[in-house]
């Protein structure tokens, strides 16, 4: 039996030293295909009439997943200039050509994002909520202060958006 058993490891060891020097080489197959470049870029009409609008979002559980991807799937809408959602006040601000997007279309692209997202409060708005919010809080801390010591105030603020408005808080 031990025999047997030296006969067999030794035939399975030279099969193996055989089998292991079959250098074959894979077959290598070249297909050529035609690869177009698809970017789509976005074009505005400069000449549009571009609308605000601002509305309510009801369903969002977080920042990154609901709001950040409801950002960008009106985003990749045409006709669409900025889109900035706010999760913490539900709240979501459009700029748009209102030639190519209406309410509906806005509204219908949330909806499709996911079941549980339901558009409500939809109006067209001079200046968005955040950006009035945002100026009445820097004229707030600027108020009762000289020429000087609002361009410094403005200077100094570190809220979103003052580095564009320094001196005219």
């Amino acid at each position: 039996m031990k025999t047997f058993k030296n006969i067999l490891a030794t035939v399975l060891a030279i099969t193996l030293f055989i089998a292991c020097k079959n250098d074959a080489k894979p077959e290598v197959k070249t297909i050529e295909t035609e690869t177009a470049a698809v970017t789509k870029e976005k074009i505005l009409n400069p000449d549009a009439n571009f609308v605000k609008t601002e509305f309510t979002i009801d369903g969002m559980t977080c920042a990154i997943g609901c709001a950040r991807t409801i950002e960008k799937k009106i985003a990749k809408m045409d006709g669409v200039k900025s889109v900035k959602v706010d999760f913490d006040k539900k709240l979501a601000m459009v700029e748009y050509d209102d030639a190519v997007v209406n309410h509906e279309s806005l509204e219908e692209t949330v909806s499709k994002t996911a079941d549980t997202y339901k558009v409500s409060n939809m109006n067209n708005v001079d200046a968005f909520t955040a950006k009035q919010a945002h100026d009445k809080d820097c004229k707030k801390e600027c108020k009762g202060k000289t020429e000087a010591e609002k361009t410094a105030c403005a200077k100094g603020c570190k809220k979103e958006g003052c580095t564009e408005k320094k001196g005219k808080a």
